[in-house]
């Protein structure tokens, strides 16, 4: 019962998974939060280590505060919350409407906050903390899709104002932001042929010649949430192969 404990928002996705796998085998036990298949995710990692499977929506603040209460009930503390989960409905600015923004900005932005403030009263019992939010490099460059940037942007402005208000009570609050990952939240907004030559440009785009993979993202999670990190706070940590720079002029 001494084990570290951490909850991975959108923990039924790949992302999420991998983040939980990385952290299990670091000895964490870990909550897997999700508005749908968390139980089943959880099912999926039994037999690597202690995990829990929650269903919660990090957009209604009462659904956060009964599933982190759930968790503390169970394992009596919470030493590290991953904030994952993450949507990017197709939109431009031209065209988008008020709805589309809105629930971009609620999942992306409002439910980080909302998980922060109600993992605080732990984090104060405890004396401590650890909290990561996956981002991305659009936050830096921009994007195809204005809420999603504009919620990663606001990741960073979070994480950079919490940091300040966290640091006394010995909680760290940094940032990983990934360029294109090859997961089901990626794959699912185009045809195999389009995926194909986008995975193309962004290998052509990093100076190592390669794309990130899930478990680069959940290796960097699981470095910030650890001992080793503990004077890291109010940082991006970018995991993009390099295509968070801009293109070298020959």
């Amino acid at each position: 019962m001494t084990a570290p404990v951490a909850i991975v928002t959108g923990g039924a996705g790949g992302m999420g998974t991998a983040i939980a796998t990385v952290l299990l085998d670091d000895g964490f036990r870990v909550a897997l939060l999700d508005r749908r298949g968390a139980r089943e995710a959880a099912g999926r990692l039994a037999g690597t280590g202690e995990v829990l499977g929650v269903e919660a929506d990090v957009c209604d603040e009462e659904s956060v505060r009964a599933a982190i209460e759930h968790v503390d009930t169970v394992w009596g503390r919470v030493d590290a919350l991953v904030n994952n989960a993450g949507i990017e409905p197709p939109h431009a600015v031209r065209s988008m409407d008020l709805d589309t923004w809105r629930a971009t900005l609620d999942v992306n932005l409002t439910g980080p906050a909302l998980m922060i403030k109600h993992c605080v009263p732990r984090w104060r019992r405890q004396g401590g903390g650890r909290v990561v939010s996956i981002g991305s490099r659009v936050w830096l460059g921009g994007g195809w899709t204005p809420a999603y940037a504009a919620s990663k942007a606001g990741i960073v402005g979070l994480t950079r104002t919490a940091c300040r208000e966290l640091g006394p009570l010995g909680v760290t609050v940094n940032v990983v932001a990934p360029s294109f990952v090859d997961t089901a939240f990626n794959t699912q907004k185009a045809d195999a042929g389009a995926l194909d030559a986008y995975r193309d440009r962004f290998a052509r785009a990093s100076p190592l010649g390669r794309l990130v993979e899930p478990a680069d993202v959940a290796h960097a999670v699981a470095f910030l949430v650890s001992e080793r990190a503990r004077n890291i706070t109010g940082e991006v940590i970018h995991v993009a192969a390099g295509t968070q720079l801009a293109p070298a002029v020959q």
